[in-house]
């Protein structure tokens, strides 16, 4: 990742000072990227990648780290994400390919893939605590960036909705698992499921909680995107 001089952030600043910053050194168009399901024992891991315009457009309401948000406040923050936004695109990479090639390889690849689908080239990259290596553009990973940048907010908002209408998917065709309470990630009462019934598809094989409650699978047809938006969802390969 190319990076510049020190750029100087207000510790008072609010969600959008990262990127009034970074365009007030010239950096007009800032893309941030962040992800959903990397500690999930189940379902894909989604990445997604935003621009916000600049001004009041580019305020979106009631953004914040999708964590903070409720199922329904997010709805609405993807709402008005999608509808403002100069460019941003959502990459599915499916649980069999993260247990192939890796987590933390899956998840800079996709990120690569996310900024690189975008339909406006950005000038500036922010990611959320991961550095991404071999962008064309000068970029930065911020911890808890989904906390104190719009541009990685906004991705972390189209991530999460995005992986949760997915594993609503897989709670239909396996609801007694409840991936549509706990979304893949590991619980109590996911735990409990998967040493009465064992793994099903849906599930990433390569994580010891699934391995060790048996490596049978139950077949099921692979979760499709169920969303769409001006840059498109893909399956990564």
């Amino acid at each position: 990742m190319i990076t510049i001089p020190r750029t100087v952030i207000r510790r008072d600043g609010d969600l959008y000072t990262f990127e009034d910053a970074l365009r007030r050194r010239g950096f007009n168009v800032v893309a941030g990227a962040d992800e959903a399901g990397r500690g999930a024992c189940a379902g894909p891991l989604v990445v997604a990648a935003a621009i916000l315009p600049p001004g009041k457009r580019g305020r979106v309401p009631g953004l914040a780290d999708s964590k903070l948000l409720t199922p329904a406040a997010r709805e609405e923050a993807y709402v008005e994400v999608v509808a403002r936004a100069v460019a941003y695109s959502v990459v599915v990479i499916p649980q069999e390919e993260v247990d192939k090639r890796g987590l933390h390889v899956c998840n800079l690849t996709g990120m690569r893939r996310a900024l690189a689908r975008l339909s406006v080239a950005p000038g500036y990259v922010l990611t959320d605590g991961f550095a991404v290596d071999g962008l064309s553009v000068p970029g930065l990973a911020v911890w808890k960036g989904d906390q104190v940048a719009a541009c990685i907010a906004a991705a972390s908002v189209l991530a999460k909705v995005t992986r949760d209408r997915l594993m609503d998917d897989w709670h239909v065709k396996f609801p007694r698992y409840g991936f549509d309470a706990h979304k893949g990630y590991v619980t109590a009462g996911h735990q409990e499921a998967l040493a009465a019934y064992g793994p099903c598809v849906a599930h990433r094989l390569s994580y010891a909680n699934v391995r060790n409650a048996g490596v049978s699978r139950q077949p099921a047809m692979p979760a499709e995107p169920v969303m769409g938006d001006n840059d498109g969802v893909e399956a990564a390969t």
